[in-house]
């Protein structure tokens, strides 16, 4: 038995996908990799699998991470820094002419 959940685009040729699935006559919830190129196209090696048993703990933790949690934090650019020029005072004040 095999039932495709969704996907995730990675990039131009990567895709995650989520699945369950029946491995070994155990099943389990997958996620790997799908490549699409003129080379290869299927499932990477790169991936994870649980094991059903162990999905109600996988779907606890995820149901853990708050929204908040996710939010990017704001870069907060940097003050420009200050050129000095030749006889500028260091101490910010104007010379006096």
């Amino acid at each position: 038995m095999e039932k495709d959940i969704g996907k995730i685009k990675k990039n131009d040729t990567t895709d995650v996908l989520l699945r369950i699935d029946d491995f070994g006559g155990r099943r389990g919830f997958t996620i790997r990799e799908f490549v699409t190129s003129d080379r290869y196209t299927g499932f990477t090696k790169a991936g994870v699998r649980i094991l059903a048993a162990d999905f109600p703990k996988l779907k606890e933790m995820i149901n853990s991470i708050s929204d908040e949690d996710m939010k990017d934090e704001e870069a907060v650019p940097e003050p420009p820094k200050e050129q000095k020029t030749l006889g500028e005072p260091s101490n910010g004040e104007l010379p006096d002419y």
